[in-house]
């Protein structure tokens, strides 16, 4: 080896070095020095697991997983456990993580998950750094957007999962391009979202940004979320949820549902939306249940939301059936009560700025709509309110009211 190539060497392995040292604290764990090269391209799968297993048995103080800045991190699907032994413990995300770029290698392995994190209390997800889901070829063959095509995708992977984590965090973090839904949060009980970037096409099929299952107590503030689906999508079993000064678009908006698609029995109750605002989504503030649901959705507010050029800004569809258009009235449904609409102003896209759908077997009850101005996004047009089986109180809405009193 000649001597300008050892100096070279030198003064890569040094710089490494003194870049893991930087990040190091007696309690921290550096995933340089588990192995990880960060080079975009060399799976450091291993070392971000072991990383994690050593901060996850460290029982002092609050241990620091670090993901440095300056690296990129290809890491294929990993999942990390608990419980851990320590109180709380961090897992900062400076660099970048990269997911692998072909879906071949999820072969023989869950094609739904990629990072997650289960059966953790007091974990804190933070940084200034990136998860990237390189999504582009799952979207390529994705059933949705490509039917036809043998061999179609129908499920792909979520870029981040909490499972049955609790009193837990995740702040500060930009997400781009997951396969499927962005962050997915199931069985969770007092997690908080704050100042996340979620990024992905608007034509990228069912690229949720935030996707809520099971879970209570949950806050949701400060984002910024573009999608090819719901920028939030809040499922069964979810109680005690608040999202406040959230950012959509492009997307489907804040949607409360798909829910009871089995006919199972639906429990979706005291969910706050408030200081919202909506860019050019398929809808605004959204209520959507399945026809052979049986429960209840009750107790929702959306406050202060603002639209420009929305679809559908304020749209409850109880009738949802697998051939849109083409539902038969059934007996069954999920019991939508106590909703209130405060505050909402913008423009509407479509002619139907107000669109309640609701079922005859089981009518809409508790609705309150109040100081609502919605007109049409192309000058010179107007908007109309539609709804269908719903009673409740409005006073002062724009277009002219249609709720049975």
């Amino acid at each position: 080896m000649d001597l300008l190539a050892f100096i070279f060497i030198l003064g890569f392995v040094t710089s490494k070095l003194a870049c893991s040292n930087a990040n190091r604290t007696p309690n921290s764990f550096n995933v340089l020095d588990y192995g990880a090269i960060g080079n975009n391209h060399t799976d450091d799968s291993n070392a971000l697991l072991k990383a994690w297993n050593a901060a996850c048995s460290s029982p002092v103080g609050t241990p620091k997983v670090i993901v440095p800045r300056n690296y990129a991190f290809l890491v294929n699907p990993v999942l990390f456990h608990g419980p851990c032994k320590a109180r709380n413990i961090d897992f900062v995300v400076s660099g970048i993580i990269l997911a692998p770029n072909s879906p071949k290698v999820w072969n023989g392995c869950d094609a739904s998950q990629w990072l997650a994190f289960r059966g953790i209390t007091g974990l804190n997800v933070y940084g200034a750094g990136t998860i990237d889901g390189r999504g582009k070829d799952w979207w390529d063959q994705s059933c949705r957007h490509h039917p036809d095509l043998k061999g179609c995708i129908k499920l792909a992977p979520t870029a981040l999962k909490f499972l049955s984590c609790n009193k837990s965090r995740v702040r500060d973090v930009h997400f781009i391009n997951s396969p499927q839904t962005h962050v997915l949060i199931m069985r969770c009980n007092g997690l908080h979202v704050s100042n996340v970037t979620i990024q992905s096409p608007g034509y990228s099929p069912n690229t949720d940004g935030i996707h809520i299952q099971s879970s209570h107590h949950l806050t949701i503030d400060d984002a910024k979320i573009g999608s090819g689906d719901d920028c939030v999508s809040i499922g069964d079993y979810t109680s005690d949820l608040q999202i406040t000064n959230v950012e959509c678009g492009p997307g489907h908006g804040i949607s409360i549902g798909s829910l009871g698609k089995g006919g199972n029995f639906v429990r979706v109750e005291n969910i706050q939306v408030s200081n919202a605002f909506f860019k050019g989504t398929t809808n605004g503030a959204r209520i959507k249940t399945w026809q052979v649901g049986k429960g209840y959705v009750r107790k929702v507010s959306f406050q202060n939301l603002k639209f420009d050029s929305v679809k559908n800004p304020l749209i409850i569809d109880q009738n949802y059936c697998n051939v849109r258009g083409q539902c038969k009235e059934l007996e069954t449904g999920v019991q939508v009560s106590d909703v209130v609409y405060k505050g909402l102003l913008g423009t509407s896209s479509t002619a139907v700025a107000i669109n309640v759908n609701c079922s005859p077997a089981m009518p809409c009850t508790g609705i309150s709509m109040e100081s609502i101005t919605l007109t049409a996004a192309d000058a010179g047009k107007r908007v109309v309110a539609s709804c269908g089986n719903a009673r409740g109180i409005e006073t002062a809405v724009l277009p002219r009211p249609c709720l049975r009193s």
